[in-house]
């Protein structure tokens, strides 16, 4: 998801005059928008299966990065270990 700063930054005011040309275009392009707000940053408008993707990305790479983390801490257990703590766990289910 790459932005484009000649295509992607848009004043709110556009968006206030024209917001459902707006909706179509994140829905066709599928990229975001930035609005600003007085020459800033203020906003970013997303459509709603991009925002989807980049959410359940962003939360494997947290699940990425917190296996690390405990790898590194040595929190890991064997073959065996993970299949009895597993197999606990499905107990409790049925």
């Amino acid at each position: 998801m790459n932005i484009s700063l000649t295509n992607d930054i848009e004043p709110l005011s556009e968006f206030r005059k024209r917001s459902a040309d707006f909706v179509k275009r994140l829905k066709k392009d599928k990229q975001p928008i930035v609005l600003t707000q007085h020459g800033k940053s203020a906003a970013v408008l997303m459509d709603v299966s991009e925002y989807e993707r980049f959410t359940k990305k962003m939360e494997m790479l947290e699940d990425l990065l917190e296996a690390k983390q405990q790898v590194e801490q040595g929190k890991t257990y064997t073959m065996d270990e993970a299949k009895k703590r597993i197999e606990s766990h499905l107990s409790k289910w049925k």
